[in-house]
């Protein structure tokens, strides 16, 4: 598979044939990572996952409430890569509104990961990571509320990044936690994940949450060779499996050996991170979907009332995760309870950005897993609270509105891919980019 940057050296025609060519081969994979072959424009194709708006498209995010929804705008950050020579290119499937970490809640059936189809590729973009690593695309768009470009990339071995909040526009992106929700891209390596990135960023007057001041291109001033100062958590590497372990501390080698300076910090313990995320995100989910109603959007369910109206297009069109978060996030935020759960955890929130301000002090980023093990068994985790806890190392990044990036560090004796993440401050991509390019070089994984 040809990199992003190479493609944008190609012609039209040849582009025309190109996409020709990844739409035949994801039909015969047998991944179910595109849900649609739509295109808008032309250029290099670029994977949209299924919960970015693109015009005249048809915009399910994964759930059979929205099925017959037609997008009647388009996404900033669809209009922003289009600019820089790129166009949209297919739907990628996904978790149910992002709402998962293995793509198995999908209306549409699950992803299935190219190391390994009986594996999930991880969630909630796993169809956007699952085409990437399998070759039948390019690059692709996802989003992140808790992990969910970074862990489906380690899950499958390319690289995920997650800008700063506010670095992107959320304008035309399905809400699902408005406070967590960031675009970002999904690449086979750092130097497209830069490319790309640099093509969506920028402050859009749609987006109350935009930032509203400009951070030169990236990947044009690439630094492989940066000496970093870089931050290990040790308290959070014992949580993973002997594999993760491993592939951590052998990372940690590589970094000195090219030599980067390795500092090491503490931080709470990751369960403060799990605890407050589920409650800030189930509450602004609950809120968020309360729109998705039978009467503007998608599926209207039979019935003779309004009152069953509402009710059976919730209970039909949405599925059991779906169903659970909400539930969760209306209890949350319900009187008795909000005080005790959804404003305590906001203060939480300020506690774990406040610890991660802090080791930014004296170290330029943090090294860390992405998750606990390599990407379980579809239909494995059956326990929700188990899927959660898969969570554990990306959930605080987003909470604290920081930019990350997770990419391919080795495998484990079964062949499945291990990534590690590297954090950084708040609107640093440049340091951040640096160092994933410097970390990728040293570590030169190869699939």
């Amino acid at each position: 598979m040809i990199t992003l940057k190479e493609a944008l050296t190609k012609s039209a025609e040849e582009l025309a044939i190109l996409r020709q060519e990844l739409e035949a081969k994801a039909k015969e994979s047998g991944l179910n990572a595109y849900v649609g072959f739509e295109s808008s424009g032309e250029g290099v194709p670029i994977l949209i996952k299924d919960n970015i708006q693109v015009k005249d498209w048809s915009v399910t995010s994964g759930s059979k409430i929205l099925q017959g929804y037609i997008a009647p705008y388009e996404a900033t950050a669809v209009k922003n890569l289009k600019a820089k020579g790129m166009m949209a290119f297919g739907r990628a499937n996904m978790d149910e509104f992002a709402m998962g970490s293995t793509t198995e809640s999908s209306c549409y059936g699950p992803t299935k990961n190219p190391y390994g189809e009986e594996r999930v590729p991880g969630g909630s973009s796993g169809g956007s990571a699952a085409a990437v690593a399998g070759g039948i695309a390019i690059a692709a768009l996802g989003s992140d509320t808790g992990g969910s470009i970074r862990q489906p990339a380690a899950y499958c071995g390319c690289v995920g990044m997650k800008p700063t909040y506010g670095r992107v526009s959320r304008f035309g992106l399905a809400s699902y936690a408005s406070s967590l929700d960031q675009i970002g891209p999904i690449t086979q390596n750092v130097e497209d994940a830069a490319i790309l990135y640099d093509a969506i960023k920028g402050h859009d007057d749609k987006d109350s949450t935009s930032a509203d001041f400009e951070i030169e291109d990236i990947a044009n001033n690439l630094n492989p060779d940066v000496k970093l100062t870089i931050a290990v958590i040790d308290s959070y590497v014992e949580a993973a499996d002997a594999d993760i372990q491993k592939a951590f501390a052998d990372t940690v080698a590589k970094l000195e050996a090219a030599g980067h300076t390795i500092v090491r910090r503490e931080m709470s313990n990751t369960k403060y991170d799990i605890a407050t995320y589920y409650i800030l995100a189930t509450a602004e989910a609950a809120t968020n979907l309360a729109r998705y109603d039978g009467v503007r959007y998608g599926t209207r369910a039979e019935s003779k009332t309004t009152e069953e109206l509402f009710y059976n297009t919730r209970s039909e069109g949405f599925g059991e995760e779906v169903k659970r978060r909400i539930l969760l996030g209306n209890f949350v935020l319900s009187s008795g309870y909000y005080d005790a759960y959804y404003v305590k955890a906001q203060k939480v929130r300020h506690l774990i950005r406040d610890e991660y301000n802090k080791i930014f002090e004296d170290a330029d980023l943090i090294l860390s897993p992405v998750a606990p093990s390599v990407a379980p068994k579809i239909g494995a985790l059956h326990d929700p609270l188990e899927m959660y806890k898969s969570d554990m190392y990306t959930l605080g990044v987003n909470l604290a509105g920081l930019p990350g990036i997770s990419l391919p560090v080795g495998k484990n004796s079964e062949g499945m891919p291990i990534g590690l993440q590297l954090i950084a401050k708040a609107f640093d991509e440049k340091t951040l980019f640096n160092g994933a390019a410097s970390m990728e070089k040293a570590v030169n994984y190869t699939k």
